[in-house]
């Protein structure tokens, strides 16, 4: 499974609520959670045929701003 994690602007449960009718359309997440306490409000995302692409749209289209998170 791969797993995608972002940093985003998605700060409270009002925003968890805003974001998920958007992430719930993607196909192929199969979970997904934001760690509001969390500086970088960090969005972690599993899923087998997700693409990081489609997610990143997804929460623009949320009016949420995200970014891809690298690891090294």
């Amino acid at each position: 499974m791969k797993e995608f994690t972002f940093k985003t602007n998605i700060n409270c449960v009002s925003c968890v609520r805003s974001v998920t009718s958007f992430l719930e359309e993607v196909p192929g997440i199969e979970s997904w959670v934001v760690d509001t306490t969390d500086p970088e409000k960090k969005l972690t995302v599993e899923g087998n045929t997700v693409e990081s692409q489609q997610i990143i749209t997804a929460v623009q289209e949320a009016g949420f701003n995200i970014e891809p998170i690298i690891k090294s």
